[in-house]
Protein backbone atom coordinates (compact mmCIF):
# COMPACT_ATOMS: atom_id res chain seq x y z
CA UNK A 1 0.00 0.00 0.00
CA UNK A 2 1.26 3.42 -0.50
CA UNK A 3 1.26 6.01 1.88
CA UNK A 4 -0.15 9.64 1.42
CA UNK A 5 2.86 10.74 3.06
CA UNK A 6 5.02 9.36 0.66
CA UNK A 7 6.11 11.77 -2.90
CA UNK A 8 7.10 10.53 -6.05
CA UNK A 9 5.79 9.89 -9.39
CA UNK A 10 4.09 6.85 -8.53
CA UNK A 11 2.89 8.01 -4.72
CA UNK A 12 1.39 11.02 -6.20
CA UNK A 13 -0.45 8.94 -9.31
CA UNK A 14 -1.78 6.53 -6.75
CA UNK A 15 -3.47 9.05 -4.88
CA UNK A 16 -4.48 11.50 -7.55
CA UNK A 17 -5.78 8.85 -10.08
CA UNK A 18 -9.59 8.21 -10.46
CA UNK A 19 -9.74 5.02 -9.05
CA UNK A 20 -13.23 4.43 -10.60
CA UNK A 21 -12.34 4.74 -13.79
CA UNK A 22 -9.50 2.49 -13.65
CA UNK A 23 -11.33 -0.41 -11.49
CA UNK A 24 -13.65 -0.30 -14.61
CA UNK A 25 -11.13 -0.38 -17.45
CA UNK A 26 -9.81 -3.16 -16.16
CA UNK A 27 -12.65 -4.93 -15.01
CA UNK A 28 -13.88 -4.69 -18.77
CA UNK A 29 -10.33 -5.67 -19.68
CA UNK A 30 -10.78 -9.08 -17.62
CA UNK A 31 -14.10 -9.83 -18.84
CA UNK A 32 -13.26 -9.52 -22.37
CA UNK A 33 -10.07 -11.81 -21.40
CA UNK A 34 -12.37 -14.54 -19.79
CA UNK A 35 -15.11 -14.46 -22.77
CA UNK A 36 -12.38 -14.86 -25.01
CA UNK A 37 -12.35 -18.33 -23.84
CA UNK A 38 -15.76 -19.16 -24.24
CA UNK A 39 -15.72 -16.88 -27.73
CA UNK A 40 -12.85 -17.59 -29.81
CA UNK A 41 -12.32 -21.35 -29.88
CA UNK A 42 -14.70 -22.42 -32.39
CA UNK A 43 -13.36 -19.59 -34.20
CA UNK A 44 -9.89 -20.79 -34.38
CA UNK A 45 -11.03 -24.74 -34.99
CA UNK A 46 -12.92 -23.67 -38.04
CA UNK A 47 -9.67 -21.62 -39.39
CA UNK A 48 -7.75 -24.39 -38.71
CA UNK A 49 -5.59 -23.10 -35.89
CA UNK A 50 -5.05 -24.27 -32.27
CA UNK A 51 -8.31 -24.08 -30.26
CA UNK A 52 -7.05 -21.24 -27.59
CA UNK A 53 -4.84 -19.22 -30.65
CA UNK A 54 -7.03 -16.20 -30.13
CA UNK A 55 -6.75 -16.69 -26.46
CA UNK A 56 -3.28 -16.76 -26.18
CA UNK A 57 -3.25 -13.64 -28.77
CA UNK A 58 -5.82 -11.93 -26.59
CA UNK A 59 -3.69 -12.59 -23.40
CA UNK A 60 -0.44 -11.22 -25.11
CA UNK A 61 -2.08 -7.66 -26.25
CA UNK A 62 -3.42 -7.24 -22.37
CA UNK A 63 0.10 -6.44 -20.65
CA UNK A 64 0.91 -4.21 -23.58
CA UNK A 65 -2.36 -2.25 -23.48
CA UNK A 66 -2.49 -2.27 -19.47
CA UNK A 67 1.23 -0.75 -19.83
CA UNK A 68 -0.21 1.77 -22.43
CA UNK A 69 -3.42 3.10 -19.93
CA UNK A 70 -0.95 3.15 -16.93
CA UNK A 71 1.94 5.21 -18.95
CA UNK A 72 -0.42 7.74 -19.98
CA UNK A 73 -2.18 8.70 -17.00
CA UNK A 74 0.76 9.60 -15.58
CA UNK A 75 0.88 12.72 -18.37
CA UNK A 76 -0.04 16.63 -17.44
CA UNK A 77 -2.98 17.69 -19.57
CA UNK A 78 -0.28 19.30 -21.76
CA UNK A 79 1.62 16.39 -22.27
CA UNK A 80 -1.38 14.69 -23.10
CA UNK A 81 -1.90 17.21 -25.75
CA UNK A 82 1.15 16.86 -26.95
CA UNK A 83 1.02 12.99 -27.24
CA UNK A 84 -2.49 13.18 -29.20
CA UNK A 85 -1.14 15.54 -31.69
CA UNK A 86 1.64 13.89 -32.50
CA UNK A 87 -0.48 10.02 -32.86
CA UNK A 88 -3.29 12.04 -34.64
CA UNK A 89 -0.43 13.01 -37.18
CA UNK A 90 1.36 9.32 -37.68
CA UNK A 91 -2.01 7.56 -37.49
CA UNK A 92 -3.79 9.78 -40.10
CA UNK A 93 -0.52 9.32 -42.71
CA UNK A 94 -0.96 5.75 -42.03
CA UNK A 95 -4.76 5.43 -42.71
CA UNK A 96 -3.66 7.52 -46.14
CA UNK A 97 -0.62 4.79 -46.67
CA UNK A 98 -3.75 2.22 -45.79
CA UNK A 99 -5.65 3.06 -48.94
CA UNK A 100 -2.49 2.28 -51.19
CA UNK A 101 -0.45 -0.20 -49.59
CA UNK A 102 -3.08 -1.81 -46.98
CA UNK A 103 -4.59 -4.88 -47.12
CA UNK A 104 -7.62 -5.44 -48.10
CA UNK A 105 -10.37 -7.56 -46.11
CA UNK A 106 -13.92 -7.80 -47.43
CA UNK A 107 -13.49 -4.97 -49.75
CA UNK A 108 -11.97 -2.06 -47.23
CA UNK A 109 -8.40 -0.81 -46.92
CA UNK A 110 -8.05 -0.53 -43.20
CA UNK A 111 -4.77 -2.91 -41.83
CA UNK A 112 -1.26 -1.96 -42.35
CA UNK A 113 1.40 -5.08 -41.80
CA UNK A 114 4.38 -3.31 -39.96
CA UNK A 115 6.67 -5.94 -38.97
CA UNK A 116 4.34 -8.91 -39.23
CA UNK A 117 1.59 -6.84 -37.20
CA UNK A 118 -1.34 -5.82 -38.50
CA UNK A 119 -2.31 -2.07 -37.49
CA UNK A 120 -5.42 -0.80 -37.93
CA UNK A 121 -4.87 3.10 -37.65
CA UNK A 122 -8.25 4.57 -37.85
CA UNK A 123 -8.52 2.95 -34.22
CA UNK A 124 -5.26 5.11 -32.57
CA UNK A 125 -6.85 8.32 -34.93
CA UNK A 126 -9.97 8.24 -32.95
CA UNK A 127 -8.76 9.40 -29.16
CA UNK A 128 -6.25 11.48 -30.38
CA UNK A 129 -8.64 13.17 -32.87
CA UNK A 130 -10.81 13.87 -29.94
CA UNK A 131 -8.33 15.48 -27.84
CA UNK A 132 -6.65 17.72 -30.99
CA UNK A 133 -10.35 18.92 -31.22
CA UNK A 134 -11.47 19.38 -27.58
CA UNK A 135 -8.18 22.05 -27.91
CA UNK A 136 -8.75 23.37 -30.56
CA UNK A 137 -12.96 24.17 -29.36
CA UNK A 138 -10.98 25.48 -26.21
CA UNK A 139 -8.56 27.81 -27.78
CA UNK A 140 -11.79 29.30 -29.66
CA UNK A 141 -13.25 29.56 -26.31
CA UNK A 142 -10.56 31.60 -24.69
CA UNK A 143 -9.94 33.93 -27.71
CA UNK A 144 -12.54 34.04 -30.08
CA UNK A 145 -9.85 35.26 -32.36
CA UNK A 146 -8.21 32.07 -32.84
CA UNK A 147 -10.20 30.43 -35.55
CA UNK A 148 -10.38 27.34 -33.43
CA UNK A 149 -14.04 26.01 -34.75
CA UNK A 150 -13.00 26.46 -37.93
CA UNK A 151 -10.09 24.31 -37.71
CA UNK A 152 -11.72 21.45 -36.44
CA UNK A 153 -14.76 21.61 -39.34
CA UNK A 154 -11.18 20.85 -41.42
CA UNK A 155 -10.20 18.43 -39.66
CA UNK A 156 -13.06 16.73 -39.42
CA UNK A 157 -13.42 16.97 -43.23
CA UNK A 158 -10.25 15.11 -43.47
CA UNK A 159 -10.71 12.88 -41.28
CA UNK A 160 -13.80 11.80 -42.42
CA UNK A 161 -13.03 11.54 -45.93
CA UNK A 162 -9.95 9.26 -45.16
CA UNK A 163 -12.71 7.01 -43.34
CA UNK A 164 -15.08 7.22 -46.41
CA UNK A 165 -12.24 6.23 -48.87
CA UNK A 166 -11.08 3.01 -47.09
CA UNK A 167 -14.80 2.90 -46.69
CA UNK A 168 -15.81 2.42 -42.84
CA UNK A 169 -18.85 3.99 -42.56
CA UNK A 170 -19.51 3.02 -38.85
CA UNK A 171 -16.40 4.62 -37.75
CA UNK A 172 -17.10 8.08 -39.97
CA UNK A 173 -20.84 7.80 -38.23
CA UNK A 174 -18.60 7.27 -34.59
CA UNK A 175 -16.62 10.11 -35.25
CA UNK A 176 -19.11 12.29 -36.64
CA UNK A 177 -21.36 11.72 -33.27
CA UNK A 178 -18.55 12.67 -30.97
CA UNK A 179 -17.46 15.86 -32.71
CA UNK A 180 -20.69 16.78 -33.02
CA UNK A 181 -21.60 16.60 -29.44
CA UNK A 182 -18.11 18.20 -28.62
CA UNK A 183 -19.08 21.01 -30.90
CA UNK A 184 -22.29 21.47 -29.32
CA UNK A 185 -20.83 21.13 -25.49
CA UNK A 186 -18.47 23.79 -27.11
CA UNK A 187 -21.50 26.64 -28.17
CA UNK A 188 -22.36 25.64 -31.73
CA UNK A 189 -24.26 28.10 -33.07
CA UNK A 190 -27.66 27.40 -34.43
CA UNK A 191 -26.74 28.10 -37.93
CA UNK A 192 -24.08 25.11 -38.03
CA UNK A 193 -26.37 22.88 -36.42
CA UNK A 194 -28.56 23.29 -39.60
CA UNK A 195 -25.99 23.23 -41.94
CA UNK A 196 -23.90 20.32 -40.34
CA UNK A 197 -27.39 18.14 -39.66
CA UNK A 198 -28.34 18.60 -43.42
CA UNK A 199 -24.78 17.56 -44.63
CA UNK A 200 -24.56 14.47 -42.07
CA UNK A 201 -28.37 13.84 -43.62
CA UNK A 202 -27.02 14.47 -47.10
CA UNK A 203 -23.88 12.30 -46.51
CA UNK A 204 -25.82 9.19 -45.39
CA UNK A 205 -28.42 9.16 -48.46
CA UNK A 206 -25.55 9.53 -50.86
CA UNK A 207 -23.35 6.64 -49.35
CA UNK A 208 -27.07 4.65 -49.35
CA UNK A 209 -27.02 5.14 -52.84
CA UNK A 210 -22.94 5.29 -53.92
CA UNK A 211 -21.54 2.39 -51.73
CA UNK A 212 -23.61 -0.80 -52.54
CA UNK A 213 -22.06 -2.89 -49.29
CA UNK A 214 -23.96 0.30 -47.28
CA UNK A 215 -26.70 -0.21 -48.82
CA UNK A 216 -27.38 -3.85 -49.10
CA UNK A 217 -27.10 -3.82 -44.72
CA UNK A 218 -29.18 -0.96 -44.96
CA UNK A 219 -31.87 -3.14 -46.93
CA UNK A 220 -31.52 -6.27 -45.01
CA UNK A 221 -31.83 -4.50 -41.52
CA UNK A 222 -34.96 -3.01 -42.55
CA UNK A 223 -36.63 -5.88 -45.14
CA UNK A 224 -35.10 -9.13 -43.32
CA UNK A 225 -34.28 -10.07 -46.67
CA UNK A 226 -30.51 -11.40 -47.88
CA UNK A 227 -28.16 -12.54 -45.82
CA UNK A 228 -28.67 -12.02 -42.57
CA UNK A 229 -26.96 -15.27 -40.79
CA UNK A 230 -25.06 -13.96 -38.20
CA UNK A 231 -27.63 -11.97 -36.61
CA UNK A 232 -30.13 -14.24 -36.77
CA UNK A 233 -27.95 -16.73 -34.93
CA UNK A 234 -26.34 -13.75 -32.75
CA UNK A 235 -30.32 -12.95 -31.56
CA UNK A 236 -31.04 -16.91 -31.17
CA UNK A 237 -27.72 -17.32 -29.06
CA UNK A 238 -29.45 -14.75 -26.66
CA UNK A 239 -32.62 -16.05 -26.61
CA UNK A 240 -31.54 -18.85 -25.43
CA UNK A 241 -28.92 -17.56 -22.73
CA UNK A 242 -32.43 -16.69 -21.23
CA UNK A 243 -31.72 -14.47 -17.56
CA UNK A 244 -29.08 -16.41 -16.29
CA UNK A 245 -27.23 -18.11 -19.32
CA UNK A 246 -26.70 -21.91 -20.27
CA UNK A 247 -23.44 -21.63 -17.97
CA UNK A 248 -19.65 -21.46 -18.78
CA UNK A 249 -19.07 -23.47 -22.04
CA UNK A 250 -22.46 -25.36 -22.56
CA UNK A 251 -22.96 -22.46 -25.32
CA UNK A 252 -24.17 -24.18 -28.64
CA UNK A 253 -25.45 -21.32 -31.23
CA UNK A 254 -21.64 -19.25 -30.64
CA UNK A 255 -20.26 -22.33 -32.22
CA UNK A 256 -21.60 -21.24 -35.65
CA UNK A 257 -21.17 -17.30 -35.48
CA UNK A 258 -18.15 -16.57 -37.53
CA UNK A 259 -17.44 -13.24 -35.64
CA UNK A 260 -18.33 -14.63 -32.67
CA UNK A 261 -14.64 -13.22 -31.06
CA UNK A 262 -15.11 -9.96 -32.35
CA UNK A 263 -18.02 -8.11 -33.48
CA UNK A 264 -20.63 -10.58 -31.82
CA UNK A 265 -18.92 -11.07 -28.67
CA UNK A 266 -21.86 -9.62 -26.66
CA UNK A 267 -23.89 -12.35 -27.98
CA UNK A 268 -21.58 -15.21 -26.70
CA UNK A 269 -21.71 -13.80 -23.44
CA UNK A 270 -25.88 -13.46 -23.43
CA UNK A 271 -26.01 -17.13 -24.26
CA UNK A 272 -23.35 -18.86 -21.68
CA UNK A 273 -24.07 -15.92 -19.00
CA UNK A 274 -27.27 -14.66 -19.69
CA UNK A 275 -29.15 -11.66 -20.07
CA UNK A 276 -28.53 -10.39 -16.47
CA UNK A 277 -24.66 -10.79 -16.87
CA UNK A 278 -24.56 -8.49 -20.09
CA UNK A 279 -27.07 -5.70 -18.34
CA UNK A 280 -23.50 -5.70 -15.38
CA UNK A 281 -21.68 -4.99 -18.56
CA UNK A 282 -23.84 -2.57 -20.08
CA UNK A 283 -24.13 -0.56 -16.51
CA UNK A 284 -20.49 -0.77 -16.62
CA UNK A 285 -20.35 1.05 -19.64
CA UNK A 286 -22.66 3.77 -18.58
CA UNK A 287 -20.96 4.64 -15.25
CA UNK A 288 -17.97 5.08 -17.53
CA UNK A 289 -19.79 7.73 -19.43
CA UNK A 290 -21.75 8.74 -16.65
CA UNK A 291 -18.82 9.67 -14.51
CA UNK A 292 -16.87 10.86 -17.36
CA UNK A 293 -19.66 13.51 -18.40
CA UNK A 294 -20.12 14.74 -14.43
CA UNK A 295 -16.42 15.14 -14.42
CA UNK A 296 -16.78 17.65 -17.38
CA UNK A 297 -19.67 19.26 -15.77
CA UNK A 298 -17.50 20.38 -12.86
CA UNK A 299 -13.97 20.50 -14.78
CA UNK A 300 -13.30 24.66 -15.21
CA UNK A 301 -11.00 23.78 -18.01
CA UNK A 302 -12.33 23.82 -21.27
CA UNK A 303 -9.96 21.53 -22.63
CA UNK A 304 -10.58 19.29 -19.73
CA UNK A 305 -14.15 19.10 -20.10
CA UNK A 306 -14.37 18.75 -24.27
CA UNK A 307 -11.69 15.71 -24.01
CA UNK A 308 -12.58 13.92 -20.83
CA UNK A 309 -16.38 14.24 -22.35
CA UNK A 310 -15.28 13.45 -25.96
CA UNK A 311 -13.54 10.35 -24.77
CA UNK A 312 -16.28 8.37 -22.70
CA UNK A 313 -18.54 9.09 -25.66
CA UNK A 314 -16.58 8.02 -27.60
CA UNK A 315 -16.61 4.43 -25.93
CA UNK A 316 -19.65 4.88 -25.16
CA UNK A 317 -21.46 5.11 -28.56
CA UNK A 318 -18.97 2.39 -29.93
CA UNK A 319 -20.34 0.27 -26.81
CA UNK A 320 -24.45 1.05 -28.03
CA UNK A 321 -23.62 0.71 -32.05
CA UNK A 322 -21.83 -3.07 -31.21
CA UNK A 323 -24.39 -3.72 -28.50
CA UNK A 324 -27.17 -3.10 -30.83
CA UNK A 325 -25.88 -4.45 -34.00
CA UNK A 326 -26.24 -7.63 -31.41
CA UNK A 327 -29.70 -7.15 -30.75
CA UNK A 328 -30.59 -6.26 -33.87
CA UNK A 329 -31.78 -2.94 -33.46
CA UNK A 330 -29.11 -1.39 -35.84
CA UNK A 331 -27.83 -2.49 -39.18
CA UNK A 332 -25.16 -4.76 -38.83
CA UNK A 333 -21.59 -2.75 -38.53
CA UNK A 334 -18.47 -4.31 -38.18
CA UNK A 335 -17.18 -2.57 -34.47
CA UNK A 336 -15.80 -3.96 -31.61
CA UNK A 337 -16.93 -3.80 -28.03
CA UNK A 338 -14.69 -1.64 -26.14
CA UNK A 339 -12.03 -3.75 -24.27
CA UNK A 340 -13.83 -6.55 -24.40
CA UNK A 341 -13.92 -8.01 -27.97
CA UNK A 342 -10.46 -9.11 -29.49
CA UNK A 343 -8.55 -7.11 -31.41
CA UNK A 344 -4.90 -5.67 -30.87
CA UNK A 345 -5.65 -2.52 -32.70
CA UNK A 346 -8.54 -2.15 -30.92
CA UNK A 347 -7.57 -2.98 -27.22
CA UNK A 348 -4.25 -0.43 -27.72
CA UNK A 349 -6.06 2.45 -28.87
CA UNK A 350 -8.88 1.69 -26.07
CA UNK A 351 -6.56 1.88 -23.70
CA UNK A 352 -5.27 5.05 -25.22
CA UNK A 353 -8.27 6.49 -24.92
CA UNK A 354 -8.18 5.21 -21.25
CA UNK A 355 -5.03 6.53 -20.52
CA UNK A 356 -6.19 9.87 -21.60
CA UNK A 357 -9.55 9.93 -19.31
CA UNK A 358 -7.48 9.23 -16.60
CA UNK A 359 -4.67 11.58 -17.02
CA UNK A 360 -6.98 14.43 -17.94
CA UNK A 361 -9.45 13.15 -14.54
CA UNK A 362 -6.59 13.21 -11.60
CA UNK A 363 -7.33 15.29 -8.65
CA UNK A 364 -4.05 18.07 -9.01
CA UNK A 365 -5.29 20.03 -5.33
CA UNK A 366 -2.52 22.77 -6.61
CA UNK A 367 -3.77 23.25 -10.03
CA UNK A 368 -7.58 23.73 -8.84
CA UNK A 369 -7.26 26.16 -6.02
CA UNK A 370 -5.39 28.27 -8.73
CA UNK A 371 -8.26 27.77 -11.67
CA UNK A 372 -10.89 28.95 -8.59
CA UNK A 373 -8.97 31.87 -7.82
CA UNK A 374 -8.72 32.86 -11.71
CA UNK A 375 -12.39 31.92 -12.21
CA UNK A 376 -13.54 34.18 -9.07
CA UNK A 377 -11.45 37.13 -10.22
CA UNK A 378 -13.18 36.77 -13.72
CA UNK A 379 -9.53 35.85 -15.72
CA UNK A 380 -10.78 32.68 -16.49
CA UNK A 381 -9.02 29.20 -16.93
CA UNK A 382 -6.10 29.41 -19.33
CA UNK A 383 -5.41 26.24 -21.29
CA UNK A 384 -3.01 23.92 -20.17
Amino acid sequence: MVSRAERGPVADWFWTIDRFFLAAFILLMGVGFMLSFAASPPVAERLGLDSFHFVKRHALFLLPSLVVMVGISFLSPRQVRRTAIILLVISTAMMVLALFFGQEVKGSRRWLSLAGISIQPSEFMKPAFVVVCAWLFAEHARQPEIPGNLLSILLFGIVGALLVAQPDLGQTILTAAVWGGMFFMAGMPWLWIIVLASVAIGGFFAAYSILPHVAGRIDRFLTGEGDTFQVDTAREAIIRGDWFGRGPGEGVVKRIIPDSHTDFIFSVAAEEFGIVFCMVIVMIFAFVVMRGLDHAFRERNDFNRFAVAGLVLQIGIQSMINIGVNLELLPAKGMTLPLISYGGSSMVAICVTAGFILALTRHRPEKRAVERSLFRSGVGVPAE
